[in-house]
């Protein structure tokens, strides 16, 4: 199963939305525009909320939480390496890994893959395109790419910030 993301390039929050291959819109992700810690909420089609992500803000290394039906069901936490980034997700036994920089990664558990992620280039905004091989992952890999995005956009940020001093 495919899934689009499609972020707005001018917003002065997160929001925006998942479609489907058809071009249908599957999900809605809204930030908080103000708050300690980036804070996703993740809405199906008919407005209930199916995932909420919160980073952990007093972290050595990035930290988010996934919570589902008011439940913490998951943590993805980056990992310490001198080279290559890598993730974890706790609770689900799934690991990440692949070319972050470039937005092309997989999301696997036991050498089997559960989703994979692509950004497509030559578009205006960022727009990715996930695989999820089982619809039963769906939620819970959109809201491991979603926090690693976070985490990537603010590695963006903070690299811009320290550049132009």
């Amino acid at each position: 199963m495919k899934l689009y993301i499609k972020q707005k390039v001018f917003s002065f929050k997160d929001r925006f939305t998942v479609k489907d291959a058809q071009g249908e819109d599957r999900y809605f992700v809204e930030g908080k525009l103000i708050s300690f810690g980036k804070k996703l909420t993740v809405t199906d089609a008919a407005g209930n909320e199916v995932a909420f992500v919160r980073q952990k803000v007093l972290s050595l290394l990035p930290k988010f939480f996934v919570e589902v039906g008011g439940q913490e069901v998951a943590q993805i936490k980056k990992q310490f390496t001198l080279l290559k980034p890598k993730y974890s997700v706790e609770g689900l036994n799934w690991n990440v890994e692949g070319d972050f920089f470039s937005h092309d990664y997989q999301i696997v558990e036991n050498d089997a893959v559960i989703a994979s992620i692509h950004k497509r280039w030559m578009v205006w905004g960022d727009t990715f395109e996930l695989d999820i091989s089982d619809s039963a992952d769906e939620v819970m890999a959109l809201a491991v790419i979603l926090a690693i995005d976070a985490v990537m956009d603010a590695a963006q940020a903070a690299a811009a910030s320290s550049s132009n001093n």
